[in-house]
């Protein structure tokens, strides 16, 4: 590979990333890698603690989805406990993490991608932020804040506050929910419904311009994988796993999740700190699997509510082959997906078992090992424990969303980059639309906030010999000598 484009850091994610694009002697792209440049280390000092504060120290691995952590690990602490929580307890979680989704999914979509598509590719990158969406239309960016404040205001009302609430815990939860902050949820159901509905359309309208990035955004043959019920519909917190196919076909169904290890295999890759999980009957790398909204979208017969589901025969219709392949349409799904949430959280606040006081069961240890799975807004999240009898934790295994989908990242850049680059000489805007693919992702890569405003972006073109031959910053990304 004779040159190499450097693209350090990724802009609007959480976390910190980095992109590679190689280039031939003749200035095409022959390859191009995500490389994910921090390392945490939860899964080895989180040796030796005991089970039940793991839903309280894994939530620290996000500051965005800490809610994702928290239940996974409350769930992997029912299995090491073997009991079957109160049913008040898992409709109450159930509610939180569709607070989760809603509140995830509103930031990615107004804050995170929409300024690419709503402001311009093109647009400066001082402007292209959030900060330049209030500006341009104040009313959208602010209905977004407000829908993200809303999945954030469940969270606070049922777990104490917003972010890593001391909520979910081995054997249930700790409180219920109140009949004021259930008036409350029921009052602002209308205004997010509004919102929802604005984002569809004008995401809709996006759609008729952006075909030919409907096309290029990571649009290409993969595995699906997602919770499903028993019927195969929509599932968030429960159900089994489902693999299809890029023709839309079930090659694995029902699967357990506790035995997930039985069908994902990780591979370690030396270019980052982020494994790569794969389906191991397929082997690796044939075994590339998405997981998230498209992917949850792509395995699910049906939403479970009406509004949903008519939105989700209209999201089908761009699978040619049967799956909707395009990356791009990532995007299109979390809207879908906060439109479901909306319903289910209207459909429970009607339940009275969401008032009841019986909340948790209590166990000793009856099982030295404990799978716990839910569906984060970024896809399936496994927290993997083994415990000794006194229940400290002898082994962790945290399998993220991000994870999953590390090979179709780096197959999406460079769907991208093979696209777009024909030579050394890259203006800022082609490298934004590279670095959008990720967005499409939405990756959460460490408990970092988000970025707004202008980000460094340093890219260097490298030799054959390794020489440093341009380099540009950003800030019009003009090149200069090196």
């Amino acid at each position: 590979m004779s040159k190499r484009i450097l693209i350090d850091p990724v802009t609007r994610i959480e976390g910190h990333a980095k992109i590679s694009i190689f280039l031939d002697d003749e200035g095409n792209v022959s390859d191009a890698e995500f490389h994910v440049v921090e390392f945490r280390g939860f899964e080895k000092f989180c040796e030796g603690r005991p089970y039940q504060e793991m839903p309280g120290i894994t939530a620290r691995v996000c500051g965005i989805c800490p809610v994702s952590h928290l239940l996974a690990a409350a769930k992997a602490g029912d299995a090491i406990m073997a009991v079957n929580i109160p049913p008040a307890a898992d409709k109450l979680r159930r509610l939180m993490n569709l607070g989760q989704i809603i509140q995830s999914h509103a930031l990615s979509f107004f804050h995170l991608s929409a300024p690419d598509f709503l402001l311009g590719w093109d647009t400066p990158p001082p402007q292209r932020n959030v900060f330049g969406l209030i500006a341009a239309n104040a009313q959208i960016a602010r209905a977004g804040i407000r829908l993200r404040q809303f999945g954030q205001e469940i969270i606070e009302i049922l777990g104490g506050k917003k972010i890593h609430p001391a909520w979910g815990v081995p054997g249930g939860v700790r409180s219920p929910l109140t009949e004021p902050g259930r008036a409350r949820l029921r009052a602002w159901l209308p205004e997010a419904y509004a919102t929802s509905k604005l984002a569809l359309d004008l995401f809709k309208k996006t759609l008729e311009t952006h075909k030919r990035e409907i096309q290029i955004f990571g649009n290409f043959s993969s595995l699906f994988m997602g919770l499903v019920d028993a019927d195969g519909n929509w599932e968030h917190h429960g159900g089994k796993l489902r693999f299809v196919d890029s023709s839309g076909s079930i090659i694995a169904d029902q699967l357990d999740p506790q035995k997930y290890y039985e069908y994902i295999g990780e591979a370690v890759q030396k270019s980052s700190y982020l494994k790569s999980p794969y389906y191991s009957p397929m082997g690796f790398p044939d075994g590339m699997y998405r997981v998230g909204p498209l992917a949850r979208l792509n395995v699910a017969k049906q939403m479970g509510t009406p509004k949903a589901d008519a939105e989700l025969k209209k999201f089908k219709k761009f699978g040619r082959k049967g799956a909707v392949t395009s990356s791009f349409l990532y995007h299109y799904a979390r809207l879908i997906e906060i439109l479901a949430a909306l319903e289910k959280v209207e459909a429970a606040l009607e339940d009275p078992d969401l008032l009841s006081n019986d909340l948790r069961a209590d166990a000793g240890i009856n099982s030295l090992r404990g799978v716990g799975v839910s569906e984060a807004p970024r896809g399936t999240l496994f927290h993997d424990y083994t415990v000794d009898r006194d229940g400290l934790l002898r082994k962790v295994a945290l399998i993220v969303a991000t994870g999953q989908n590390n090979l179709a990242m780096n197959q999406t850049v460079a769907q991208i980059a093979r696209h777009y680059i024909r030579s050394q000489d890259i203006p800022e805007p082609m490298l934004n639309r590279i670095e959008h693919g990720i967005r499409c992702y939405d990756p959460c890569l460490s408990c970092s906030t988000h970025a707004v405003g202008q980000m460094p972006l340093l890219v260097q073109l490298i030799g054959p010999g390794g020489a440093l031959l341009k380099q540009a910053v950003r800030g019009g990304c003009s090149w200069t000598p090196a």
